[in-house]
């Protein structure tokens, strides 16, 4: 399965280079499908294993921490907005449309039940998912695992934002102030705040959000003065409310802590490259800190925290040691893993839907079914999804390799 990927797919010194990075993913990707193949294949030791450790939130935890350190570092390696906003689309906007596009079939054969706002707000929820900010938009999601697509999208708003403002190097205090948000936010901050109350209402904040995005990008990327910081202006301030008023699961305090984290990943890539001392980086261990508190009456979301910390952290330091190809080969088709397994177990839920009355050898049989055709499928739509529509973008900015003056007076 692994020849299928080739040196002409992947260059292989940023393999080398980045491949702690990969095996992180590799090992988040396992512990996500290992929690959604609880429900419909072993429910038994659902509530026992997510009482001890939930593994699901360790997982999203490992990958917010990856896409902080490496995300900013991205843009500001190629200080152009541009190429940053082409390569983010090219990475998560094909493989989502495969993935859209099966949950679709799903519903059509009439495996899976789609929510009913899908019949009676079509539009919005079309919308929300194009921009991907559906769940800072108190939108059912299409797949339940795209709602951390929301924040990601919400964090490279924020980047782009600061880039634009020349502040994109305050990273200790972005993960310091998301931290005291949330601590402050936990259990005040109203939540779908904007959304609520009714179909229309719904419609005119998803037009809003989505103009004044699209407004705030265009003149962030192709504006010039005044015009780009405004723009940066609207995208935060749009970014901002949603995360502090408008989204309903997982909740206002824990959104703004995911972005902590996300930042708090930056502060431990600038640390490394020394852009701070790894003392002002210390900073950023109020952060988990936080996690556990605000957490403090669900002791498996609190050893899933502190674990998914200590695992990065270990990475880091093992960043210059040979990773296992296993691992590595899991993170380089993370997203597809990530995306495509919730297909696969809806089909599970749909032929077994009394998993308790199906005897443990067949259900562990099709579990290990449906990890090989996952990483069986993995493999092609990384081959000949992925990975094609990543070659793409770097011919589209290729063009425009050079940074914008404008851009590059940002870097300093």
């Amino acid at each position: 399965m692994g020849r299928m990927l080739t040196t002409r797919d992947v260059p292989q010194r940023t393999r080398k280079r980045l491949a702690w990075l990969d095996a992180l993913r590799g090992l988040a990707a396992l512990t996500v499908v290992f929690e959604h193949t609880l429900e419909p294949l072993l429910p038994e030791a659902q509530l026992p294993v997510k009482a001890a450790f939930d593994p699901g939130w360790y997982g999203v935890t490992v990958f917010f921490l990856v896409s902080g350190y490496i995300v900013p570092a991205s843009l500001e390696r190629r200080a152009s907005l541009r190429a940053f906003w082409i390569s983010r689309f090219f990475r998560l906007y094909p493989l989502f449309g495969v993935a859209a596009a099966a949950m679709a079939l799903l519903t059509l054969l009439g495996w899976d039940d789609p929510h009913i706002w899908w019949k009676s707000r079509l539009v919005s929820l079309v919308m929300g998912h194009l921009t991907m900010l559906q769940n800072l938009l108190y939108m059912p999601n299409l797949l339940n695992i795209l709602w951390t697509l929301s924040y990601e999208m919400g964090f490279y708003l924020l980047l782009t934002a600061m880039f634009t403002l020349g502040i994109n190097r305050k990273s200790v205090t972005s993960a310091l102030g998301f931290t005291a948000a949330a601590l402050l936010g936990a259990g005040a901050l109203p939540v779908t705040l904007l959304s609520a109350g009714g179909s229309s209402r719904m419609l005119t904040v998803t037009l809003a959000v989505t103009t004044l995005m699209t407004a705030g990008l265009a003149a962030a990327i192709r504006g010039s003065g005044a015009v780009r910081q405004v723009g940066a202006i609207v995208i935060g301030l749009t970014v901002l409310t949603l995360l502090a008023v408008n989204q309903s699961y997982p909740g206002p305090w824990q959104g703004l802590l995911i972005l902590a984290t996300m930042f708090a990943g930056t502060v431990l890539y600038r640390a490394e490259q020394r852009e701070l001392s790894w003392k002002q980086a210390g900073w950023v261990t109020l952060v988990p800190l936080a996690g556990i508190w605000l957490t403090r009456d669900d002791f498996g979301t609190q050893i899933a925290t502190g674990a998914a910390w200590l695992t990065f952290a270990a990475g880091l330091a093992l960043r210059r040691q040979k990773m296992p190809r296993v691992l590595t080969w899991l993170g380089l088709v993370s997203y597809s893993v990530y995306l495509l397994h919730p297909l696969l177990l809806e089909s599970v839920e749909w032929f077994w839907p009394e998993p308790l009355a199906v005897p443990l050898n067949l259900r562990m049989a099709a579990l290990a079914c449906v990890v090989a055709l996952l990483l069986g499928l993995s493999a092609l739509t990384w081959r000949f999804v992925e990975a094609p529509a990543q070659r793409l973008a770097k011919r589209l900015t290729s063009a425009g390799a050079r940074p914008d003056r404008r851009e590059a007076t940002n870097l300093v």
